[in-house]
Order: C-alpha cells, then sequence, then structure tokens
C-alpha cells in the first residue's frame, strides 16, 4: 500500500505571511529567503564600510600625535575634532546593524532587521562620505593652502553626490517597477 504524501510546506513569514514568490524579479525564493539573503549582502557591506571607515578613524586619530598637529591653526583644529566625532558617530551607525540583529535573533523579525540595518547603513555611507570630503579638505589644507583644501573638500563632495545620484538614476532606469516590495 502506498501512501502519497503532502507536497512540503514552505516556511512563512508572520510579518509577510501573503508574499512568497515574486515572479517579476527572477527568482524562486520565498519572503524568508529575500530576507536572508538581504541580510547576508547587507553583512557583505557592513564589512566593506567599517574596514573603509576604520582606516578613515584610524588615520584620523593618529594625527593628534604627530609633531606637526601643535602647528594647526584653529580652523584646521575644528575641521579635525569635527571629523573625530563624525567618524565616531559613523561607527556606531554601522554597527548599530550588527546589534540590532543580536537583539532581535530569533525573534522572526528579519525583515525588520534588514528594513532598518538599511536605513542604519545608508547613514553610515553618508557619514563616511562626509569623513572623506573632510578629510581630504584638512590634508590638502596642511599639505598646501586653505584654497586647496576648500576646493579638494569641494570636488570630493561634488563627485560622491555625483556617483550617488547617478546610481540612484541607473537603478531606477534599469529596475522594473516594484514598489513596496524588498530587493
Amino acid at each position: 500500500m502506498s501512501r502519497t504524501e503532502p507536497p512540503p510546506v514552505e516556511p512563512v513569514d508572520r510579518q509577510q505571511p501573503d508574499r512568497k514568490d515574486d515572479p517579476e524579479d527572477g527568482r524562486h525564493e520565498t519572503y524568508n529567503e529575500r530576507m536572508d539573503r538581504n541580510w547576508n549582502e547587507i553583512l557583505q557591506e557592513l564589512r566593506v564600510t567599517q574596514t573603509g571607515n576604520q582606516i578613515l578613524t584610524g588615520f584620523l586619530l593618529t594625527i593628534v600625535f604627530q609633531p606637526k598637529f601643535a602647528e594647526l591653526d584653529d580652523f584646521q583644529r575644528l575641521v579635525y575634532l569635527v571629523l573625530v566625532v563624525l567618524s565616531g558617530l559613523t561607527t556606531v551607525l554601522g554597527l548599530t546593524p550588527v546589534l540590532l540583529h543580536r537583539q532581535l535573533f530569533r525573534r522572526q523579525l528579519k525583515d525588520t532587521v534588514v528594513h532598518t540595518a538599511d536605513v542604519f547603513m545608508r547613514a553610515a555611507l553618508a557619514g563616511i562620505a562626509l569623513v572623506l570630503t573632510g578629510t581630504l579638505l584638512l590634508v590638502f589644507d596642511v599639505a598646501l593652502d586653505r584654497t586647496a583644501g576648500l576646493v579638494a573638500g569641494g570636488v570630493t563632495l561634488c563627485v560622491v553626490l555625483g556617483v550617488s545620484t547617478l546610481a540612484i538614476v541607473l537603478r531606477t532606469r534599469q529596475a522594473p517597477a516594484r514598489r513596496g516590495r524588498p530587493g
């Protein structure tokens, strides 16, 4: 006597019970699988951004111990201190998704973790852009003069904003309309 087994039941996210496969994205994954993939992608991004932020922060923290630091004028010292604080805040923003994951781990809230981590990652990236801009301003100001520093900082900021804007424009032109659906 042979028994027919019922088809396997796919796990359903309690937060989004009606969300399963999205035929428009070319992937065949459940909502939970999509959230797992998105979380893993965020972790990879965290690794890259944290490394860059650590290098910039380490550079900034060593400046104060250099003999030439005593020669900085008031503007340069102010820029330096703002950069150290901004770099510290950016580190916190970059670490917050990890803390969030630790707090919400195994509570069936992966979508909350992913969406909140995305917000903090965007803020951390903005912080890194500002720290990079300010660091170049400070380096050029010290190495050459104030005008060179302001130009270097301004050009860096324009490049960062331009690349970000271009990436957004290209993404929205190429991506199909997917309103309200996480990637």
